[in-house]
């Protein structure tokens, strides 16, 4: 414990203002504020778009063909289910005099009424809709196709226009009167859980209480192709995150090395005095984590400051129809922490490399050196 403080109080005691040492506190906060940017990027983009799209589908369905009180019953007493609704769908084409667009018109158990919808925004501004106006459908039943008229109620945007764009909202028991069903009659259950990160927990656990013939069917396998986008975007956090350890190691490799040709004669000075190799090694370590830790803290002040800002005012903007989002996507919380508890272990482990070059520091080699 002595010989620890002692290469503490000589750790403190170094003065490292040069030009390196400012590169590296730069090199440092940029390569954390860089990581940070793009972790809370990434995980924006999954939240989001994974709690937009489930507000279609739900997080899981169960698909049978009759409601089943105790079934539901069943699902909703697994832990980590929020709720489980019956559903039912029907395929049509959406008409007004500007404009026809093929929609899904989902039926819901709510407070809608009679043979009011609700549209979303983006189909309201397609087919040039008002609150309250009419809405002509038709369904193919059979081989003559089916007008029904509705009456729009209102207007929803979760902010995924390609899907806004295609899903008419309406009460269970008006599917159930297009469909010519029994009241008992419907497409499924779609069940909604409180944590995404369980979801394949969950899947599992509904599929062994369902009865034999019923299918279960996770989001991700209703739209494998986006959560096999969004799966891609990790891979470019991980390659990020790599590339900007590595930069700021560099960074500090080269500081430490300067640090050490500096003091040579210190060196010298401390090892007649009797400190052995590894202790002089532990000083400039800790002095280089002094430095690190700075370029931490300035890092998270500007990484979290343009996160914020991103998340307040939505400073970025993106192509909805590529991207699905209008604004880049901002999730922060405490993975931060360790990220930053990460990056200092991983760059602290690697410092420790360069510092052997004081074992080959004799002292009466260093007094040549004023």
């Amino acid at each position: 414990m002595r010989k620890f403080f002692a290469e503490f109080f000589v750790s403190r005691r170094i003065e490292s203002r040069g030009v390196m040492v400012r590169i590296a506190v730069a090199t440092a906060a940029t390569a954390i504020a860089v990581m940070i940017l793009a972790v809370a990027v990434i995980m924006g983009f999954r939240r989001q778009i994974s709690d937009r799209i489930t507000l279609f589908t739900g997080h899981i369905r169960v698909e049978i063909p009759h409601l089943d009180p105790d079934l539901a019953s069943t699902i909703m007493a697994i832990d980590g289910v929020v709720s489980v609704e019956p559903y039912a769908i029907k395929e049509g084409v959406a008409k007004t005099a500007e404009a026809t667009q093929g929609v899904v018109l989902k039926g819901i158990a709510d407070s809608l009424n009679g043979r009011d919808v609700v549209v979303s925004r983006a189909l309201g501004r397609l087919l040039q809709l008002a609150e309250g106006d009419r809405l002509e459908m038709l369904f193919v039943d059979g081989e003559r196709p089916r007008r029904d008229l509705f009456r729009v109620a209102g207007f929803y945007s979760s902010g995924l226009d390609e899907m806004d764009a295609r899903m008419v909202v309406t009460s269970l028991a008006n599917i159930q009167r297009l469909n010519g069903w029994e009241a008992t009659q419907v497409d499924g259950y779609e069940v909604v859980i409180d944590d995404f990160g369980e979801l394949d927990e969950v899947v599992g656990e509904v599929w062994s209480v369902v009865p034999e013939g019923v299918s279960v069917r996770s989001v991700r396998g209703e739209f494998p192709q986006i959560f096999d986008w969004l799966a891609t975007h990790d891979v470019n956090a991980a390659v990020i995150i790599a590339i900007m350890t590595v930069v700021a190691l560099v960074s500090m490799i080269s500081a430490l090395l300067v640090m050490v040709l500096e003091r040579i004669r210190m060196i010298g000075v401390l090892k007649t005095l009797g400190m052995r190799g590894r202790g002089v090694r532990m000083i400039f370590v800790m002095r280089a984590a002094r430095i690190l830790i700075s370029g931490l803290v300035v890092g998270n002040v500007l990484g979290i400051g343009i996160a914020l800002l991103q998340q307040r005012f939505g400073l970025l903007s993106l192509d909805s129809e590529g991207y699905f989002l209008a604004t880049v996507p901002i999730e922060l919380g405490w993975w931060i922490v360790w990220l930053d508890v990460g990056t200092v272990a991983v760059i602290l482990a690697f410092l420790v490399i360069p510092t052997t070059i004081v074992n080959r520091i004799t002292p009466s080699e260093s007094v040549r050196y004023e």
